[in-house]
């Protein structure tokens, strides 16, 4: 476990969890597990986490941004828009969420993000004063555009925030619960952790967050459906299991991060640890105690 972290807790970090913009793949069923048909489109959530913190408010992930849902075919792929067709509603913004917190976005002093799929990183441009933190190795791959596929999934159109990136190289940092080079982020309290789960790309990485009894592990898209982590048997939807084939960048890797987390259930029990995923919309409306369709409206307390 990364060393210093059991004292000087910042007292009172609060968290709000958001759905910023869904998406509603082809398949319906077939992807969600619980739309009534597979004839529909489904509905997947983009789970991010607003963090109160001595340093400003902390953005995890930003989602789909006010300029994706105004111009979204200058923005985001043909071939993506076809596929998951975004529920573009303005309110569902993380700045727009934000808003109706009680709180100005020049107060989001910092974004960290899990990775820079068009769907985790197209409200960058909506803080134009927040440092982003990011592995190097995300940002490196992601720049290259090397296949047909890179190019839809990373979008330079949505990088207005480039001179802003902080990036960490993963040779660098700590042991914890059984990953490695796990590390703090500079300018951010030492109880926010960026966790390096790499295989859905080369530099994906999760966001560990200390509570006062808990902690709380946005596992980004190291897995899509909650049933992935069930301990008697994981499990995942056909359509949720193609896509993950699909965009994967090391299945290898991908994989054992996977067995790596349910490693962590299985040594943590839940009031020590929770594990949840960027899409999975059960996880987040138990979080968050609201549905999919529903913005933030008030603040609420930790995890």
């Amino acid at each position: 476990m990364l060393l210093g972290l059991q004292c000087n807790r910042e007292p009172g970090m609060r968290v709000h969890h958001l759905n910023c913009v869904s998406t509603c793949p082809l398949g319906g069923r077939l992807m969600d597990g619980r739309s009534p048909s597979v004839l529909q489109r489904g509905q997947l959530c983009c789970h991010c986490l607003l963090l109160e913190t001595g340093a400003g408010l902390v953005l995890v992930d930003t989602g789909l941004g006010l300029r994706d849902v105004a111009q979204p075919r200058s923005r985001l792929s043909g071939f993506f828009l076809a596929l998951l067709s975004p529920d573009f509603r303005e309110e569902m913004t993380a700045v727009r969420q934000i808003e109706r917190l009680g709180f100005h976005p020049g107060e989001v002093r910092h974004i960290v993000l899990t990775h820079l799929d068009f769907d985790h990183a197209g409200g960058l441009d909506d803080f134009p004063q927040a440092q982003v933190h990011l592995l190097q190795q995300e940002r490196d791959h992601a720049l290259m555009q090397k296949t047909w596929l890179d190019r839809q999934r990373f979008r330079p159109q949505q990088w207005s925030s480039r001179d802003r990136w902080r990036v960490y190289p993963l040779r660098h940092g700590e042991r914890w619960f059984g990953f490695d080079c796990v590390r703090q982020l500079d300018g951010l309290p030492p109880e926010i952790l960026l966790v390096p789960l790499l295989g859905h790309t080369h530099g994906h990485a999760g966001v560990a967050i200390q509570l006062a009894h808990t902690w709380l592990l946005q596992a980004g898209d190291a897995y899509f459906y909650y049933e992935e982590m069930d301990l008697d048997g994981p499990r995942c939807t056909p359509g949720l299991r193609f896509y993950q084939t699909l965009m994967e960048k090391d299945r290898r890797a991908r994989l054992d991060n996977q067995e790596r987390l349910r490693g962590l259930l299985r040594r943590r029990d839940a009031s020590t640890v929770e594990v949840f995923c960027a899409h999975d919309p059960t996880e987040y409306e138990r979080l968050s105690g609201r549905t999919l369709r529903m913005p933030a409206e008030e603040a609420v307390g930790p995890v």
